[in-house]
């Protein structure tokens, strides 16, 4: 093939992409220019101007509407509309498009489309390549010219150039599928959100709206769970099988107990399916509420942020979830550590009532067996241990990939985020993620002045970071950080860490962020 041509094939996906962006930005001109001109139709000082500008809005508005709702039905055709509204704004907005990610992160983790084009696309796929393409073709259109880089940027990318290599590696013994396929696009996308965030988010105040979304999606995912958990089973089972018709489990599948055992007690799930999901959502929300609920300008009122953390905390408590439980208190008792000495008091009284309580006293039997390796649950879990440090000792170095192992004595899969990624990326990958959460660390770490002169950035920072610390100690007893399964909770992490390092970089080199014109647009 000629040069010219290998040049002409390598800038076609530059070239379409930066059509696209303008081609969206010469649109939502004209769509401007229309508001604009319905704006002032409607309040000119002309009455039957007014009425004419009435009458064409009701048309132009309400033959779509119509059209949809009489072709689709009223539940179709609601659901059409209102996703056409939210594509509309997340094409306006980066930020409409990241509060559509936590959205589907905390209250709606496996919802997908109930269409399928050989797959059926999540929620979250959607709204992930929305805001993608979005900031893809403002960057290509020019119309953001500064790429904000922060001490992650680089080991992230790295590692996730490390797991491409895998992924590909991996087919030397494993089938392509296109499920597969699709999975891992979906982590990939959450690792590079650190990226998207740390680009999109450039103002204190959507910092702010986006860690308050958060908080709230967390406090709204646990009440929800908490009166599922005290209804009756079946209607339980009724209220989370109307979830049917965003592909969610029904029946009585949707109930989780103990070893999955009806006689033992049930957990509590919300709408994440599974409890140990729920719990380690729950860490990070938890952790960022309690840091913003003591902080010296918290950005909802104090009394509301103590009902949202009593919910949160009752709510992991009902999933049983010890690994969650240990992750929230070491993210909790290191923020007593370094910034509010009066956590200690309050999480005495707290573990007091935990231990005393007879509600209570059927989840401290529960987390005393599985530090003593008595139950079921454990001893699985060390049998996982050892079955993934035989693979790994196997394929040390670049693991085996993400679609299954080249030996029929080996399986991929274990209840600790680390082995995980050492079984699919080896020692290497393992190393390179373990660096990249370093280089926040110390970026945190060196900021921690300038934060503590900042009290509108210190609580966020601080509840940001350590809720990634409590979630990393969580991944040692459980794998939904990394997993094909879980992307929701892959761009819960990387989101965070995203919102972290921004709020770090505004305090400490706010000149390193170029400004935002508008809140909500761009």
């Amino acid at each position: 093939m000629p040069l010219d041509t290998h040049l002409l094939l390598g800038a076609l996906p530059y070239a379409t992409m930066s059509w696209l962006g303008r081609t969206i930005v010469s649109i939502m001109a004209v769509v401007d220019r229309a508001n604009e001109r319905v704006r002032r139709g409607l309040t000119h000082r002309t009455w039957w101007v007014r009425v004419l500008s009435i009458v064409i809005l009701c048309v132009v508005a309400g033959a779509p509407i119509g059209a949809a709702l009489g072709l689709l039905g009223w539940m179709y055709g609601s659901a059409a509309l209102l996703a056409v509204a939210v594509g509309y704004l997340i094409l306006r907005s980066t930020l409409v498009g990241l509060l559509a990610i936590i959205a589907n992160i905390t209250l709606l983790p496996f919802a997908a489309v109930p269409i399928d084009i050989g797959f059926s696309p999540t929620f979250l796929d959607l709204a992930l390549a929305g805001l993608y393409f979005v900031w893809v073709s403002r960057l290509l259109a020019r119309i953001d010219t500064r790429f904000v880089t922060t001490p992650t940027t680089l080991p992230l990318l790295v590692f996730a150039m490390l797991a491409v290599v895998s992924y590909i590696r991996g087919l030397e013994h494993s089938a392509l599928t296109a499920n597969n396929l699709r999975h891992f696009a979906e982590i990939l996308l959450s690792l590079l959100l650190f990226i998207v965030v740390t680009n999109t988010v450039r103002s204190r105040e959507r910092l702010q709206i986006a860690v308050m979304a958060l908080m709230v999606g967390g406090a709204f995912a646990a009440l929800v769970g908490v009166i599922l958990y005290i209804l009756p089973s079946h209607l339980t089972v009724r209220a989370l099988s109307m979830l049917r018709v965003v592909r969610y489990p029904t029946g009585l599948d949707v109930l989780r107990y103990i070893e999955d055992n009806p006689e033992l007690p049930l957990r509590a799930t919300s709408t994440s399916v599974d409890p140990n999901v729920l719990g380690g959502m729950l860490i990070f929300t938890t952790t960022m509420t309690t840091a913003m609920a003591l902080a010296r300008k918290p950005l909802l009122p104090r009394p509301l942020l103590f009902g949202m953390l009593a919910i949160m905390f009752s709510c992991i408590i009902m999933t049983y979830s010890r690994g969650s439980f240990a992750g929230l208190v070491a993210a909790l008792g290191l923020l007593a550590l370094i910034r509010y000495r009066k956590l200690f008091w309050i999480g005495l009284v707290a573990f007091a009532l935990l231990l005393l309580l007879p509600q209570t006293q059927a989840y401290v039997s529960h987390y005393i067996e599985g530090v003593q390796g008595q139950d079921l649950a454990t001893q699985m879990r060390f049998g996982e241990y050892k079955d993934a440090l035989i693979l790994i000792g196997r394929y040390p170095w670049f693991g085996v990939g993400f679609s299954g192992t080249p030996d029929i004595d080996t399986y991929l899969g274990v209840s600790n985020v680390y082995l995980l990624i050492a079984q699919q990326m080896g020692i290497v990958g393992v190393a390179v993620f373990l660096a990249a959460i370093a280089s926040y660390a110390l970026h945190f770490l060196g900021a921690r002045e300038a934060l503590h002169a900042d009290r509108d950035l210190e609580p966020i920072a601080l509840g940001v970071t350590l809720a990634v610390f409590g979630g990393l100690v969580g991944g040692l007893f459980d794998h939904y950080l990394f997993n094909l399964v879980f992307p929701h909770a892959s761009s819960l992490l990387w989101l965070s860490l995203g919102l972290g390092a921004i709020s770090i970089k505004l305090a400490a080199d706010p000149g390193g962020v170029p400004p935002q014109q508008s809140v909500w647009l761009g």
